[in-house]
């Protein structure tokens, strides 16, 4: 069910983003989103290095989504 909501709205944000934004922000979203996860509910380790990693990545998908206005 997740499955079919995240293409939906991935095909809602192609309508106001370019093809490659909307699929970078897709994934980062997703990417940074199951990191947390694992994070939160598997103890996997939050090493600084990987905190850092996540925040670059967080700040690349909103820097693409102001770039691409």
């Amino acid at each position: 069910m997740s499955l079919v909501v995240s293409f939906v709205l991935l095909g809602l944000a192609m309508k106001i983003l370019p093809v490659g934004v909307a699929d970078a922000v897709w994934v980062g979203i997703g990417l940074v989103g199951t990191a947390m996860l694992g994070i939160l509910l598997f103890d996997e380790s939050a090493q600084t290095l990987k905190l850092i990693s996540l925040g670059l990545i967080s700040a690349g998908v909103v820097g693409l989504k102001l770039t691409s206005s």
